[in-house]
Formats: structure tokens, C-alpha cells, sequence
């Protein structure tokens, strides 16, 4: 009785990548892209800055105007503010200005004025909107980036 070898495995089909790695790219796409010179990051970071701001000040009128939908609406640009951040930059900075921005017009959107009205009021969309917006600026701020330094400045070699 001759033996036989055992078959080889059939090759595997090229496996396609994930949804999000097709929109986002993958890993070793966003470290490989080249970072903006020193001057244009800081000017970057001005500018998403009060970005960050303005997409607050919209967002919590949006997210009362139209709620639920409005909610997810102000949420959405709330995230692609702080992910837009991130690619430009490079840096996590680029993420942590606009959330720096989002957060202080939040606190003072929140604060009563003189005649008693308030422009955020505590509801539970606002809270949602308020935590919501603040776990996205949160992920966003610790995804790789392309430098190993906080403010872009190259790191060690890894």
C-alpha cells in the first residue's frame, strides 16, 4: 500500500481589510505619512483650536434643536474635529487642542446668564452630548501617531 502525502492547505485568499481600516487607512499607513513642517502645526493648532470652539457652540445648539438626531449630528463633528486634528498634526496635540477648545466653550455655554436663562441646559441630550464628545476627544488624543513626542518632536527609534 503506497501512502500519500497530505494535500496542502488551499492558499488563503488575500484578506480584504476592515471597514474602518478602509476609510481611516491602516496603522502602518498613517505612521508612514509625512508630518507638516514645525510652523504649519502650530498654526494648525491655533486654528483647530477654536474649531474645536466653534463646533461646541454649534453642537449644542444642534443637539437641542434636533434631538436625537441633532444629538449624533453634534457627536459626529464633534469626533471628526478631533480625528481631523490627529492626521494633520500628527501629533496628539492635534487632537487635544480642539478638545480643549470644544471643552472650554462647553463650560462656558453651561454657566447660567444674568436673566436665569442658560444656552446648554442640563438635560440628559446635553449630558450625553457633554460625556460623549469628551470619551471621543479622549480616544482620539491616544491613537498612534507618526511622532513619538507629544508636540511632534521626533522620539526614539523603536
Amino acid at each position: 500500500m503506497i501512502e500519500r502525502a497530505p494535500a496542502p492547505p488551499p492558499a488563503a485568499a488575500p484578506r480584504r481589510p476592515s471597514l474602518p481600516a478602509r476609510v481611516l487607512g491602516t496603522r502602518a499607513e498613517r505612521l508612514a505619512e509625512p508630518q507638516p513642517p514645525t510652523a504649519g502645526r502650530v498654526a494648525a493648532y491655533v486654528v483647530l483650536f477654536v474649531l474645536g470652539a466653534l463646533v461646541s457652540l454649534c453642537g449644542s445648539f444642534v443637539q437641542t434643536l434636533w434631538t436625537p438626531a441633532g444629538l449624533l449630528l453634534a457627536l459626529a463633528a464633534t469626533g471628526a474635529v478631533f480625528y481631523g486634528g490627529l492626521r494633520v498634526t500628527g501629533t496628539k496635540l492635534g487632537a487635544g487642542m480642539p478638545l480643549a477648545g470644544w471643552f472650554l466653550a462647553l463650560m462656558v455655554l453651561m454657566v447660567p446668564r444674568p436673566e436665569g436663562d442658560y444656552v446648554l441646559w442640563p438635560t440628559l441630550a446635553s449630558y450625553v452630548y457633554l460625556f460623549g464628545g469628551s470619551v471621543l476627544g479622549v480616544i482620539c488624543a491616544t491613537l498612534p501617531t507618526r511622532s513619538g513626542g507629544f508636540l511632534g518632536v521626533p522620539g526614539p527609534r523603536r
